[in-house]
């Protein structure tokens, strides 16, 4: 539908006005001008998803013009899954990687799930198949097994319990005895075991995986440098971090963690060692506080574009349509639901 000037102007002013705080490079804020060019997306996108009870979820990691443009619900994997099983839209837009939008399809098997990206990957996802977690889980009887949910559905469905990185220690201290398999994030793996036996609940944890191309990157001279850099920081981290970062840190937690924290904070400056996407929606929301942010960009979670979030709204490709099998998305299922069960 063509829109009149006058219409793009009042939406581009309205997307300004969420987006003026948000650098898309350390030098470059969002104008008026790149506000203009994504009005005639953002207005149509709207209006198409209000036609075809349509919803969009957008992880933080997308960019900003995704994520305060057209999402009606932004946030990490844990909040977004949850979100998806609430939702009585008839089709859910999921602006993030293929296992995300798997798992919203997990929990909806009747509702149309499509995603903008495509089968856009993930590192840590793309670690592990189930073949992989069958073999584990046979090398290991009896042992109970968590999966981060940043796993494919066939990972899921072997697993006994599914995780997040905001609940993924609470979850690890309640499993069984002293033994406990966790994929496939091997960094997330060691944080487990130091934070477990903090806690005075020592497990023996065997990993299996990968890591994310994004977390894995920062090393403690990253935080070191930023301390000596901006004297009295404040550095938060994401636990698919190293263990020798975190250490160094003072907050490790979640990507909604970590914005929680920030807007509990009476703190003024922050580092933050994660997807720069999170620094974008915490500059929006919290002008009054400065981020410093070196690096990290998850080009998968790029991939989400509001050229392909429109076209995934109104003639999805067949890799854009989620289809999960009955059977697996029901082993799947247990796995989520268990979570749910035991994160009340």
């Amino acid at each position: 539908m063509p829109y009149t000037q006058a219409q793009i102007t009042t939406e581009a002013h309205r997307l300004y006005g969420l987006l003026q705080h948000v650098s898309k490079t350390k030098n470059t804020t969002w104008s008026l001008t790149d506000c203009e060019t994504a009005a005639a997306y953002t207005l149509e996108i709207n209006r198409i998803k209000q036609e075809k009870n349509a919803v969009i979820l957008a992880h933080s990691y997308t960019t900003p013009d995704i994520v305060y443009g057209v999402a009606d619900f932004r946030g990490d994997s844990f909040e977004l899954a949850k979100k998806a099983q609430q939702t009585n839209a008839d089709i859910i837009v999921f602006a993030g990687v293929w296992f995300m939008a798997q798992t919203a399809k997990i929990l909806n098997p009747t509702k149309q799930v499509v995603i903008p990206a495509g089968r856009a990957g993930c590192t840590l996802a793309d670690s592990m198949t189930g073949e992989d977690m069958q073999k584990l889980r046979a090398q290991h009887p009896g042992v109970p097994a968590l999966c981060y949910i940043n796993s494919t559905a066939e990972v899921k469905a072997l697993c006994d319990v599914c995780v997040t990185s905001g609940n993924v220690f609470d979850m690890a201290q309640k499993m069984p005895g002293n033994e406990l398999l966790f994929v496939p994030d091997m960094l997330m793996a060691q944080n487990i075991e130091i934070e477990l036996a903090r806690r005075g609940t020592p497990k023996k944890i065997i990993a299996s995986g990968g890591s994310c191309c994004v977390h894995t990157q920062y090393r403690p001279e990253h935080v070191e440098k930023l301390r000596a850099d901006y004297p009295g920081i404040t550095v938060l981290v994401h636990p698919e971090c190293a263990p020798e970062v975190c250490a160094l840190c003072d907050y490790v937690g979640s990507t909604k963690g970590m914005a929680d924290y920030v807007a509990r904070s009476s703190q003024k400056q922050f580092a933050l060692l994660t997807e720069v996407g999170l620094v974008n929606r915490l500059e929006a929301e919290h002008p009054d506080k400065q981020f410093v942010w070196e690096f990290g960009t998850c080009s998968y979670m790029k991939k989400n574009t509001l050229m392909n979030t429109l076209q995934a709204l109104v003639a999805p490709r067949p890799d854009q349509v989620v289809t999960v099998d009955e059977p697996l998305a029901q082993a799947a299922q247990k796995s989520i639901y268990k979570m749910f069960e035991l994160a009340k």
